[in-house]
């Protein structure tokens, strides 16, 4: 059976949905702890946070029922040139079927467009099938982290080139 995969921009009355997929994803590998944003207010609104110039936020939908996102944000204190992927987060139901792979491709197409030369990222181990993804993608690890994305949970932290 074919299922309808579309990946779009976030949308105001997206914001309670995707909150709860980040929140869910993270609890379901065990990443529910302190320092992630899991416990960040902005989660709960995305859409307000995306409004900001040279970031944008894209939402996977399977048959019109959002699935996921993930999109591109200049994180305070990156280099001018250097962006973050962020709350790159899939539902079980979206996983395997390429649309992580949609989404950063479309984030890092929208980050060369904003004019970035860098893609930064941090995560954690409990999120092992992301990493598999990222490195796959070009990412490379780093000793530490960059940025003050406050997310001092995360232990892991990549960077690319675009």
């Amino acid at each position: 059976m074919q299922q309808d995969i579309q990946i779009r921009k976030i949308e105001r009355n997206d914001n309670a949905a995707i909150a709860v997929i980040i929140r869910s994803t993270l609890k379901e590998f065990g990443a529910n702890h302190p320092g992630t944003v899991y416990y960040d207010e902005e989660t709960d609104h995305l859409f307000e946070l995306f409004q900001q110039p040279l970031s944008v936020y894209y939402i996977a939908t399977i048959d019109g029922v959002i699935a996921g996102g993930g999109g591109v944000y200049p994180t305070k204190g990156l280099p001018a040139d250097t962006c973050e992927l962020v709350k790159m987060y899939l539902l079980p139901v979206a996983r395997g079927k390429g649309i992580g792979k949609m989404i950063i491709d479309k984030s890092i197409h929208a980050a060369r467009d904003f004019g970035y030369r860098k893609m930064y990222l941090e995560t954690m181990p409990e999120l092992q099938q992301a990493i598999k993804v990222y490195e796959k993608f070009g990412f490379h690890y780093l000793d530490g982290p960059l940025g003050n994305s406050v997310h001092f949970g995360c232990s892991k932290w990549m960077l690319r080139n675009l």
